[in-house]
């Protein structure tokens, strides 16, 4: 077993037990947008909310800057 497949299988188990949902608003106020979720982006300055949060997926994303 090689150094970057015992990373790539700790990083699936994580993202296995972990919701994204939790680990995001932690840090961010998120509020439900239909299926998703959206709040201001934590990776840049914004007035508008532009980060969405979607729990089906486990995936975020920024329209502001792309972060996701």
């Amino acid at each position: 077993m090689t150094g970057q497949s015992a990373a790539h299988q700790l990083t699936d188990r994580i993202r296995q037990t972990s919701d994204i949902l939790d680990v995001v608003s932690a840090y961010v106020t998120l509020r439900r947008a239909g299926r998703s979720f959206k709040g201001l982006c934590p990776f840049h300055n914004e007035k508008t909310p532009s980060f969405h949060v979607s729990p089906d997926k486990q995936t975020f994303k920024c329209f502001g800057c792309g972060a996701g």
